[in-house]
């Protein structure tokens, strides 16, 4: 049941990631019902991993998604541009004026601080990248002529509307075809399944997907919301029980999915919006990883640090560190993202492998 990647030198790209990028409007120190200026940033579940491996592991990434073609868009492709995610394939959908057909995707996300969790409030509804649809990608020339090691998505995209599940599918169908490591991150939001059939319609779709991929990531909300699996002890933060419960989730999960090659969550328990106990484990080939514990980890901004955990575990395997060392890389770059603003990394290889080693906080100058 290991992972056996394609080799570097018959691929175009290391990662190919599908999914909606977003503009992120975020107040700051301040919240967003009475600010009177926002910072923006781009960013999206399934992109943050690709631009991850690209701008923290020097890995070369693409990305599939869909944006409108005017002003908005166009800061959008720019945002990506710095994130140096290749663009090839990079949807453009024609603008009608005021976006009753296609418009981009808002989030509007708040920081939180000690007591107040962060917040964040989607307007995403109609937008370019929710009408991507089967039969408008060309996955054989993407897997087949230019071929992908690793093929990476997710629930968020998966909930956007019919055709983006549908397109999930095709496309994990032709990357299974050609050899490539699928990834899917279960990534539960229930303000997107919300109007449209709650847990039970994500359990529809994510159950449909769930056999085409090699590697999943969830936490122990995800596993619930999206595959129906309960365990006893989740919710407990403070002795050893949630780890145990974890396992006794996964162990269900590859029962259920013999297809899993691997399964990874984080672990977080949260003490408040700035302080969490940090870490995280990895199932593969039959045993259990789990990453050092960090705890009273001090949080800038959390949003993101998911992201980085799949993009550092997925740079593990590719860069043929092993199991343990993956979940590792995965968890020390999760905890560095949440340090700095934005839902995406501006940590460095360096600084992940020095996270790993064991390194402190001491100043490096």
């Amino acid at each position: 049941m290991s992972l056996n990647l394609r080799k570097t030198e018959e691929c175009r790209w290391d990662i190919l990631s599908l999914g909606e990028v977003m503009l992120r409007l975020d107040p700051g120190d301040g919240r967003i019902r009475n600010t009177r200026e926002f910072k923006v940033w781009e960013g999206g579940g399934e992109y943050n991993v690709a631009r991850g491996l690209r701008r923290c592991f020097g890995r070369r990434a693409t990305v599939v998604t869909a944006a409108p073609d005017n002003d908005v868009g166009h800061l959008l492709e720019d945002l990506m541009l710095q994130g140096g995610v290749d663009l090839s394939h990079l949807i453009w959908r024609p603008y009608d004026g005021i976006g009753r057909l296609s418009r981009q995707g808002l989030n509007f996300t708040e920081r939180g601080f000690g007591i107040r969790g962060a917040k964040g409030v989607s307007d995403r509804a109609h937008t370019a990248a929710s009408e991507l649809k089967p039969g408008e990608v060309d996955w054989d020339a993407i897997f087949g002529k230019e071929g992908v090691r690793w093929f990476h998505t997710g629930g968020i995209f998966a909930a956007l509307s019919e055709t983006t599940a549908e397109t999930v599918i095709e496309a994990m169908t032709a990357a299974k075809k050609y050899g490539t490591i699928v990834s899917y991150d279960l990534n539960y939001r229930p303000s997107l399944w919300k109007a449209i059939g709650g847990h039970e319609k994500a359990r529809e779709v994510n159950r449909k997907i769930a056999p085409l991929v090699d590697v999943m990531i969830g936490n122990e909300e995800d596993f619930t919301a999206c595959l129906g699996f309960e365990v006893e002890g989740l919710d407990d933060t403070i002795t050893g029980i949630k780890l145990e419960s974890f396992k006794a989730m996964i162990e269900q999960a590859v029962t259920d999915y013999p297809n899993f090659k691997a399964v990874a969550t984080t672990l977080r328990d949260v003490v408040s919006a700035t302080v969490n106990h940090w870490s995280a484990v990895l199932w593969y080939d039959g045993e259990f990883h789990k990453a050092a514990q960090r705890n009273n980890l001090e949080i800038f901004d959390r949003v993101g640090g998911g992201d980085s955990f799949a993009s550092g575990l997925i740079y593990g395997f590719l860069a043929d560190k092993g199991a343990a060392a993956a979940v590792e890389y995965g968890a020390a770059h999760g905890a560095l993202a949440m340090t700095t603003p934005g839902d995406t990394t501006m940590a460095s290889l360096a600084e992940v492998e020095k996270l790993v080693a064991g390194g402190s906080a001491r100043v490096d100058r």
